[in-house]
């Protein structure tokens, strides 16, 4: 039980700094930019954290179904201590971009395993509690983020935005040492010709979400290294993404329908606070309190998911959940400028029901389905097509907002483009099949 707790606390640790650092930079960056120079590089000093934590995560799984979860967590931990480090110490804006870069690898490597490690530890009765304290510390650090940020500018120095890391991922890799790994490694060959073609194909696409110019020619060399990748993936006895895991139907639909999800309605968070100060007048404070709408949600139907599945099934849940994303698109598509405050916060939470619900219920079947072995790999590459899903749609609402004769207009259309989306998303639902998923709760809920 001691050896438990202490994985615990190190795992919410080390998810508070990597979340954080998501978006600690979002207030701070224009001082930054001021002080190190190089303007230029301003969108790479966030992309370049977004595609190496984004690209990394589904290896970090899989590494660890091979090595094992605390050799891999402790590395990307340590990797993470010195991302911080060395970002504090740039002196230009492209050692701050390369080493941001650095940090995202290491926040690639954490990301997955407070899912991985509570699949390993939990029963499917607890692990929707554990995951809604996990969100509790997602909500708790988009919070924090900006205010600690504004705090070190304002009091002490930018540079301190990363220094802050460096005690708590100390203490986070002090509190791992202790853990004793209930997860039994299966030794096998690491696939590094598949996780660098992955890589390759996955960053390039990710650019697209950054880069103005030639985006056409990234996406044809991105999927041009994704049908390399999977050819390669074929021929390997011990494959990155295993494809006996792809051709379970019931992941498969989960995974799609995690990405087309996020890709329709996830981005929403960065773009209400805008209308809440433009429109609604409110304060960056004020618009920041609103998302919270969205936590409160995500925690109510996580922590009775887990009983929830046992007694409903995945199916039936997913199709709830992607239900109520509808109902959310609908909320925002009526969105105007007589709406405020509490219009947009039942709004989010709403939202936050529906993404607790298919992301709590995904993750858990994710993990239940497949193999020990490949539980690591599963659960991390469901993620990753939820972050996918979300780099995708908050680039694409970005555009509509940007190219609109006017900034209403331009909400509309985003959550238009939201809106028809989720009803995507909700038609993929039904295509899970009940009895296929419900022989895996029984078989497999074997946790503690």
């Amino acid at each position: 039980m001691k050896s438990r707790t202490t994985v615990m606390i190190s795992i919410v640790l080390a998810m508070l700094v990597a979340s954080m650092d998501t978006t600690i930079m979002n207030t701070t960056m224009p001082i930054i930019a001021k002080e190190l120079g190089g303007f230029e590089l301003y969108a790479w000093t966030f992309a370049a954290y977004m595609i190496t934590t984004t690209v990394l995560s589904p290896i970090a799984g899989r590494l660890s179904d091979i090595f094992g979860r605390k050799k891999v967590f402790g590395f990307g931990i340590i990797l993470f201590f010195i991302g911080s480090l060395l970002c504090g110490m740039s002196q230009s804006m492209l050692q701050l971009v390369i080493f941001r870069a650095v940090q995202g690898i290491g926040a690639g490597f954490m990301m997955p395993f407070p899912a991985i490690i509570a699949g390993d530890l939990f029963s499917i009765e607890k692990r929707g509690k554990i995951q809604a304290f996990f969100t509790a510390m997602w909500g708790l650090s988009a919070l924090l983020a900006p205010l600690l940020g504004a705090f070190f500018v304002e009091y002490m120095s930018w540079r301190w935005i990363f220094y802050v890391n460096l005690p708590i991922c100390l203490l986070s890799l002090l509190t791992l040492l202790p853990y004793q790994e209930v997860y039994e490694p299966k030794k096998s060959s690491v696939d590094y010709i598949g996780a660098i073609l992955f890589a390759v194909g996955v960053s390039f696409l990710l650019l697209n979400t950054v880069v103005e110019e030639n985006q056409l020619i990234y996406a044809i060399v991105g999927i041009l290294f994704m049908a390399i990748f999977y050819s390669f993936e074929k021929k390997q006895s011990s494959p990155l993404v295993p494809l006996s895991m792809v051709s379970n139907k019931t992941i498969k639909w989960m995974n799609l329908n995690g990405f087309l999800g996020c890709a329709a309605l996830f981005g929403t968070s960065s773009y209400i606070p805008l209308f809440l100060q433009h429109v609604a007048h409110q304060s960056l404070f004020i618009s920041g309190v609103a998302l919270l709408g969205m936590a409160i949600g995500w925690m109510m139907v996580s922590v009775p998911a887990g009983k929830w599945i046992l007694k409903y099934g995945y199916r039936f849940l997913l199709i709830t959940g992607n239900v109520l994303l509808v109902a959310s698109g609908a909320l925002l598509l009526m969105l105007n400028q007589s709406h405020g405050f509490w219009y947009v916060f039942i709004t989010m939470f709403v939202q936050g029901l529906a993404f607790g619900l298919t992301s709590t219920v995904g993750v858990i079947g994710s993990q239940q389905m497949v193999e020990p072995h490949q539980k690591g790999i599963s659960t991390s590459f469901f993620m990753f097509c939820r972050n996918i899903g979300t780099a995708i749609g908050v680039t694409i609402m970005g555009a509509f907002l940007t190219k609109a004769p006017d900034f209403m207009t331009g909400i509309h259309n985003l959550f238009l483009f939201g809106f028809v989306g989720s009803i995507i998303a909700l038609l993929t639902s039904f295509l899970i099949k009940e009895a296929e998923e419900k022989g895996s709760v029984k078989v497999q809920n074997q946790g503690a």
